[in-house]
């Protein structure tokens, strides 16, 4: 599992994640999406290129979120592939964390 960070306009921070975010993949990221999360009041979180989604990877994403909305930020999903959607659909996660197809309606709604 790899992560790059980018700023974007209004103040809004991009996480791209690549690989599998299984319990390795969770593990090897947790302190740096930790520390951004902790920093971020608007988070994309990019799950375009990440093949595979389990618990553990679910875990670290959550508690993101909760660390980012404490602040009284938003973050969202953005492109998951198919499988990864399902399995964010299949655990509800979808429903406090918004997936988007297209990375200006995500900022949008950041913004908003």
């Amino acid at each position: 599992m790899d992560m790059t960070t980018e700023n974007l306009a209004n103040d809004i921070t991009r996480v791209i994640l690549s690989g599998k975010m299984d319990l390795a993949g969770a593990q090897k990221i947790d302190l740096k999406f930790s520390a951004v999360s902790g920093n971020a009041k608007r988070l994309i979180v990019d799950l375009e290129q990440v093949s595979f989604l389990a618990s553990m990877g679910i875990r670290t994403l959550v508690i993101g979120s909760k660390a980012v909305q404490s602040k009284g930020g938003k973050m969202v999903f953005l492109k998951p592939n198919a499988d990864v959607a399902q399995v964010l659909t299949a655990a509800g996660i979808d429903s406090i964390i918004p997936i988007f197809q297209d990375l200006a309606a995500a900022s949008e709604f950041l913004a908003s």
